[in-house]
Order: structure tokens, then C-alpha cells, then sequence
């Protein structure tokens, strides 16, 4: 007993909880196998890489400090360098020896030995907080440019190449929202599409949907600057807004789950004074709907119908398309938001354990929206008219549309595809498995045809989000390799990027890096004219 106590907890240290050692000039990888040539860019990724400052420490995983990697492919070698986010939240808890800037889990609160006035204006300042700017969750191409993104109202400009931190972008001096998601789409023009919350602007609260076109020719401005709100759609109530963390989007429509995952405004604003984190401040209430909304890109409104689902969490769509006059979406679900408790520091050794499951397992879902509903069918009978799902739906006494998912798979998170595909009628989800904890072992190839799984692990690896590069001749959807930073807990064996033919799921080589690699959150893959060792 002792002995498996040792190992989670060396586990847990190694993974979790130790701080990592920027790696900030280009360091070579030792290269085993094969590095398809025709693999040339960047791979850049973003995830908490440090959880203490002086002596205190962050309560949840997901507050660490944000830590840059990235992998280049050149001439068949592969570097690899590291930086910590230069943030205002990094720069005043590094100044201070302690955390000083509050992150959702974890509340900062003043010296014992700051004088009254200095701990009044804390207090003060948290009323209306000045959400953190530790963008640690991904990267975002917004024109040219390049942004470090969490889900608050700040982004900060990147160096892409020397990972460099650089301007601080607040989104309300160009769009007026206080909270915004990690995962946009790129469309086919260029453009990026993403959305946020505006909370209690002008009375309301409301879901923006944006979009920033591409490169600005006034290349000394902000690509934001251009930004143009598609729509907005109010919230179901203002003081209680739901929280999403990502969006589905087709050729024509933008797919949005008001979920009834809430955020309390009013719980929020009191929380400091109350001494407990933001994050206590989100509920889920398992008794009400999950509305999915539908804005067609063309018109900027949402379509007419009103359609819904079951109460779910989701984190992560996988994609969605359009098919026969319909809208098929595939998408993670829980039952609970039992995950984001899971990664809280002192549960997280727990939930290396067996005797700690996961309440609800991430299940990957498919919707189908029928957007041309027969207006004289009956209550209760199928709308759906396409022959390859399950999935159903109905209309409701009142008239709306109650969806019900076909089950894809179990056990899968971090959603990838072949973005070449992205909005169009798919085959293949890349993606981490988990079995009864929330920490993945596995990475996984679904075929959502046939529903055959593909997989990869290996003894004491702890792998990253799996990320697809298309074959520039490609000619069939899986053609292209997978990418994954892996973390290992093999005191003989280091860190590495493993390479995956995408089509066998074998490996093809890896590149072992002698650094201080951590586990990470998402990422991009740049190509070589936007990249150099």
C-alpha cells in the first residue's frame, strides 16, 4: 500500500504539481524514428507551468501560470523551446514572491502586513474584479498576429517564434465582452470567429457572436480593431448567463449551447468578501434545458425555431455540418460539472486513485437540428430524416423542438480534427481517452462511421491533446500525422513528442527533449511561412 502511495504521489508531483524551468533558446531534440519531410512549421502550445509562488500555492490546476512550448520541424530535426507568459499577473506575483493576482480557483488576498488602506483598496477593487490576464488555456490567430487567450477579456500578443510576450489586448475596447472562449473557427476567407458574454451592458446580458477579418493592412493596429459583432442573443436570465468554453459552427450557421451551466453574476461580485473563489460561484441546474440556439451566418439572427436538449455540461465541440436540411453537430458531454472539481489540487492525488471516479464520464454526442421541420407533423414524431444517425428529434406541446443525441463513443476529451474538414461532413475525431479518472493515459482515432477506435499508449506516459497535420497531398481525410507532447514519469525515459501516422495510428518517430516539458492544455500548428528554428 505504501509503495502505490509513493508511486501516485510521484505521479501527481511530476505531472501536476511541479513547477517547470523555461527552456527559452532553441534546444535539439534527439530524433528516433522517422520526421516525415514534408512536416515543416511550428507546434505551438499553452497550459499551466507553474502552480506556487514563494510560499503559496495555487488551489486548482487550471490557475497555474501560463507556460509556452513549442516544437519546430526543420530539415528533418525538431527543436524545441519554452517561456513563461510575461503577464501583468506573472510580473506582480513574481515581484511579490507571492500570488497577488486572483485566478477562478484561487483568491488572492492582501499581505497581513499591507497597512489598512492598502488591504481596503484590494477588497475594494474586487467588487468589479479586473479579470486576470494569465492567458493559459490556447493560442489564437487573429490576422497576423498571434494571442496567448484564456476565457476572460484579455489576450496577449505573442511572439510565435522566440515566444516572446508582447501587448496586452483588452476585447472591450473593440467588442464589449467580458468573457470570451479559447476556440474560435477560422472560416475559408480568412476570417476568425469567436464568441464571449457581455454582462449587464446597457441593462442586458447577452452572447456575442464576432468575427475579425483577416490581415490588417494598417499592420501598426490591432486586427480586433475591424471586429464586427454577427449577432447577439440575450441571455435567459441576465444575473445568471451561461458558461461555454467552445462553439459549433457549419458552412452557413453558428451552433451555441446555452447550456445551464451558470455563472451568478450577483454571487461573483460578493465572493471576496465572502472568502470563497469565483469558481464556487458556477452551478449546474440538472432540472432545466439546454438550449441550442442556431444563428444563420448569412441573415446575423437566430433562425425562428426554438430547439433544445436535455440539462449537460460541454466543454468541447468536435464539429459540425450541414446535411440534406439539416445540422449535425457532435459534441463531449457530462451529466454533472463534476470535472472541473476533479482538478483541484487536493483532489487531483484522489483522483489518481480508483476509489475517486469521475461521476460522469465524457461521452461524445451527436445532434441532428432539422432546419426545414415538417409544420404539420405530430407531437412527438421524428423530424429527422437522415438515414445514417439515431439521433431524433420532436416537437413539444408549446411548439418547440426537444432533440435527443445519438451516442458516439465513451471515455473521450480534447476533440481534434483534420480542420480541412472543419464544417463539412467529417469521418475522423482524434482525441484523449480516459477510463474512471479525468487524467488521459490513452489518445485515441474514432471512426464515426464505423465507430472502430484506434489506439496509442504506452507505460507511464501522460499524453497531450493530439493535434492532426493534413499531408500538404493529401488526398483522403486521414492523411497526415498526429502530434503529441508527452510527459513521462519513467525516471529513464524524458519527455518527447511523439509523431503518429494519423491513417495507422503507429508511430512514425519521436523527439526526445531533455527540458522540463509540462502538460499542456491546446494548441497550433503553424506551417513554415509562419515559422523558423
Amino acid at each position: 500500500m505504501d509503495s502505490n502511495n509513493s508511486l501516485v504521489d510521484s505521479v501527481v508531483n511530476i505531472v501536476f504539481c511541479k513547477d517547470r524551468d523555461e527552456c527559452p533558446e532553441p534546444t535539439k531534440a534527439k530524433v528516433q524514428g522517422q520526421i516525415p519531410k514534408w512536416l515543416k512549421g511550428t507546434l505551438l502550445r499553452n497550459g499551466p507551468g507553474k502552480h506556487s509562488v514563494g510560499e503559496m500555492s495555487y488551489n486548482h490546476w487550471f490557475d497555474g501560470l501560463a507556460l509556452l512550448h513549442s516544437f519546430t520541424f526543420k530539415d528533418g530535426e525538431v527543436y524545441y523551446r519554452s517561456r513563461f507568459l510575461r503577464s501583468d499577473t506573472y510580473t506582480s506575483n513574481m515581484e511579490a514572491n507571492r500570488i497577488v493576482v486572483s485566478e477562478f480557483g484561487t483568491m488572492a488576498y492582501p499581505d497581513p502586513c499591507k497597512n489598512i488602506f492598502s488591504k481596503a483598496f484590494t477588497y475594494l477593487s474586487h467588487v468589479v474584479p479586473e479579470f486576470t490576464d494569465n492567458c493559459l488555456i490556447n493560442i489564437i490567430n487573429y490576422g497576423d498576429d498571434f494571442y496567448a487567450s484564456s476565457e476572460t477579456n484579455f489576450i496577449r500578443k505573442i511572439d510565435p517564434e522566440t515566444l516572446e510576450t508582447l501587448e496586452k489586448v483588452d476585447y472591450m475596447k473593440y467588442v464589449t465582452v467580458n468573457l470570451a472562449t479559447s476556440h474560435p473557427h477560422y472560416d475559408n476567407a480568412g476570417n476568425t470567429i469567436n464568441m464571449g458574454t457581455s454582462i449587464g451592458d446597457k441593462g442586458k446580458t447577452k452572447y456575442m457572436v464576432f468575427k475579425v477579418p483577416p490581415a490588417n493592412i494598417e499592420k501598426k493596429k490591432s486586427p480586433l480593431k475591424n471586429a464586427e459583432v454577427l449577432c447577439s442573443i440575450p441571455a435567459h436570465r441576465m444575473l445568471s448567463p451561461s458558461y461555454y468554453h467552445s462553439f459549433g459552427m457549419t458552412e452557413n450557421y453558428i451552433v451555441f449551447l446555452e447550456q445551464p451551466l451558470k455563472l451568478d453574476i450577483m454571487k461573483m461580485a460578493t465572493a471576496y468578501f465572502r472568502g470563497v473563489n469565483w469558481a464556487s460561484c458556477i452551478a449546474f441546474h440538472g432540472d432545466e434545458k439546454t438550449w441550442i440556439h442556431i444563428i444563420d451566418k448569412r441573415s446575423k439572427k437566430p433562425v425562428a425555431q426554438k430547439f433544445y436538449t436535455d440539462a449537460l455540461v460541454a466543454y468541447h465541440h468536435a464539429n459540425a455540418y450541414e446535411e440534406d436540411g439539416h445540422i449535425v453537430f457532435d459534441i463531449v458531454t457530462y451529466k454533472d460539472n463534476s470535472l472541473y472539481d476533479m482538478f483541484y489540487m487536493a483532489n487531483i492525488k484522489k483522483g489518481l486513485s480508483e476509489d475517486a471516479v469521475l461521476t460522469s464520464i465524457p461521452t461524445c454526442m451527436r445532434y441532428v437540428i432539422p432546419l426545414q421541420p415538417d409544420k404539420n407533423a405530430e407531437e412527438g414524431a421524428n423530424l429527422v430524416k437522415l438515414p445514417s444517425t439515431t439521433a431524433s428529434a420532436a416537437k413539444d406541446k408549446d411548439g418547440n423542438i426537444s432533440c435527443h443525441p445519438e451516442l458516439l463513443c465513451e471515455g473521450i476529451e480534447l476533440p481534434r480534427i483534420n480542420y480541412n474538414y472543419n464544417a463539412k461532413k467529417y469521418r475522423y475525431v482524434y482525441a484523449s481517452h480516459v477510463e474512471w479518472r479525468p487524467i488521459p493515459t490513452k489518445i485515441v482515432k474514432f471512426d464515426t462511421v464505423t465507430k472502430d477506435m484506434l489506439v496509442w499508449t504506452e507505460d507511464m506516459c501522460w499524453p497531450a491533446e493530439p493535434l492532426f497535420i493534413p499531408h500538404p497531398d493529401a488526398k483522403e481525410e486521414d492523411d497526415g500525422v498526429i502530434l503529441s507532447s508527452i510527459v513521462s514519469t519513467d525516471p529513464n525515459k524524458s519527455p518527447y513528442l511523439l509523431i503518429l501516422d494519423a491513417k495507422t495510428f503507429k508511430e512514425l518517430g519521436r523527439a526526445s527533449v531533455d527540458a522540463s516539458i509540462h502538460l499542456d492544455l491546446h494548441g497550433i500548428f503553424l506551417p513554415e511561412k509562419n515559422s523558423s528554428a
